[in-house]
């Protein structure tokens, strides 16, 4: 599904809460500051949200929002699945909110805490894909980064590809991190040798491949364009949205495809992204590419086109998608280094781009992109000036 609202409607407001592995309160409370901040930045009252919008696998519901923060006019709410997958999905669908008339305010968040609470690379948080679970696990495929090193295994085996090379990724956004008070890894250097000293955990992945594990949340607001330019922040316009799936789906494996180094949703979200905007990868200023584990972003970047397929490694190098760079990527740390929000930070630092207000910023942004989750039904935008 594509949508293309086309600068219709604009993300007027983004909050969050600091991100950490220990939040010490509740995710209800957590998405409450969140949703504040994000109302405050905007200059809109909390009666004045008449939409809610947020990912599944949120234990904070709407109607838990609706009592927590007495919010007495909301009409329309949704839920978007396919977790990772889901986070430009939630901005698509609050853009058709606000661009059909449904409703003027629609805030958007997710909260969580990921680290002190349930962790999702943990055994116990599997059974919520019982299908596929069943299928890999005894063969020991148990967590995501044991079913994501099958695919950066493939990687090495297709394409020839090192760790030293995928080290441009991990090493690129902890510099970026480290310019961003915000991120859990602020002023926490990471050198290539340390990458390439580290730990497996899932071979070949080590442990600087992986994401984060964090408490926190993220909120933010959803208006016209029309409003926006009365409103108190500098709007990032929606200017395309995507969604797409693949098939058949068989969550973050999808060992049973034609390949293990493309991700169908990806190229069909893409697919979707460009025609819907208009635009192509040689437009995109700065990209937030959904880092769940390092060598995926190599794969995002050849299944969006920036590179053809096996090229992905080659295009990193040189500090090509460090800050000054050709296509800087990730530029708050991303979800190695910044914090992993299930993806919704990504869309925050999407907007600062826009803004100007970033901590390690790109000259003159026109163009921003996002995507979510790479091996599940996913989704993309390009935020516009």
């Amino acid at each position: 599904m594509s949508q293309n609202p086309r600068r219709k409607t604009a993300i007027v407001g983004i909050g969050a809460t600091e991100f950490s592995n220990d939040s010490g309160r509740s995710e209800r409370r957590l998405a409450v500051e969140a949703v504040l901040a994000a109302l405050e930045d905007a200059g809109i009252a909390p009666d004045e949200v008449d939409g809610l919008i947020s990912s599944d696998c949120d234990a904070t519901n709407q109607l838990e929002l609706v009592n927590a923060m007495g919010l007495r006019n909301v009409a329309c709410y949704a839920t978007i699945p396919h977790g990772g997958g889901s986070p430009c999905g939630v901005t698509a669908h609050a853009a058709m909110m606000v661009a059909s008339g449904a409703c003027r305010h629609v805030v958007a968040y997710r909260s969580l805490n990921e680290r002190s609470g349930q962790r999702y690379g943990s055994v116990d948080a599997q059974p919520r894909f019982p299908g596929v679970f069943g299928l890999h696990a005894p063969y020991g495929l148990v967590v995501p980064g044991e079913w994501t090193a099958m695919h950066a295994r493939r990687r090495m085996i297709e394409f020839g590809e090192t760790r030293e090379q995928w080290a441009e990724v991990p090493v690129a956004f902890r510099v970026h991190a480290n310019r961003n008070p915000r991120a859990m890894q602020y002023r926490k250097p990471l050198t290539r040798q340390d990458y390439l000293d580290a730990p497996m955990l899932a071979e070949p992945l080590c442990r600087f491949d992986y994401c984060l594990e964090t408490d926190g949340a993220v909120a933010y607001v959803v208006s016209s364009a029309e409003r926006a330019r009365s409103l108190a922040s500098v709007p990032a316009y929606v200017h395309a949205t995507a969604q797409a799936t693949g098939f058949p789906v068989w969550y973050q494996t999808n060992y049973y495809r034609e390949s293990l180094t493309t991700g169908d949703e990806a190229v069909a979200t893409a697919a979707n992204l460009w025609k819907a905007s208009g635009l192509g990868p040689r437009d995109i200023d700065v990209a937030q590419i959904y880092d769940h584990f390092a060598p995926l972003v190599l794969t995002s970047l050849e299944d969006y086109g920036f590179c053809r397929k096996g090229e992905a490694a080659a295009f990193v190098a040189g500090g090509r998608i460090a800050l000054g760079g050709e296509l800087p990527l990730n530029t708050a740390g991303g979800l190695l280094s910044e914090g992993y929000i299930h993806g919704w930070n990504l869309i925050l630092e999407g907007v600062r781009q826009i803004r100007g207000t970033s901590t390690a910023q790109v000259e003159d942004v026109e163009f921003s992109l996002v995507t979510s989750g790479w091996g599940a039904p996913t989704s993309a935008l390009v935020l516009a000036r």
